[in-house]
């Protein structure tokens, strides 16, 4: 059981990884943008970060840098959407541990998270 912040500026996608991942983890955090994902993880230091790479103000790429540059243990798992490659190559660079892409399969997610953060 991790303790998960979930960063993505849709409401809609916030609530369906939600859905998925309450059952069997603990949501401690959700967060409409990059800069709120950083604020936010120093604040509740959670096992893992599902981050979306497009968001306003700070995109998940940047927030995941700042995240792995300040705790290099962090777990990330990326959210992309089909045909975003290139974005899921900057993603990798700065730091993330996977990715999932949207939209959003219980098993797919399930995996990606047991790749990342094995209970």
């Amino acid at each position: 059981m991790a303790d998960v912040l979930i960063a993505d500026d849709s409401e809609f996608m916030r609530n369906l990884l939600r859905g998925i991942l309450e059952e069997d983890h603990t949501i401690v955090g959700e967060v409409e943008n990059g800069a709120e994902a950083v604020e936010v993880f120093d604040e509740v230091e959670p096992d893992l970060v599902m981050m979306d790479i497009v968001m306003p103000i700070r995109d998940g790429i940047e927030a995941t840098d700042q995240i792995k540059d300040d705790h290099p243990d962090a777990n990330v798992i990326m959210c992309t959407s089909v045909g975003q490659e290139e974005k899921m190559k900057e993603a990798v660079r700065a730091g993330a541990d996977g990715y999932i892409t949207k939209p959003f399969q219980k098993p797919s997610v399930k995996q990606a998270i047991q790749d990342v953060v094995p209970s």
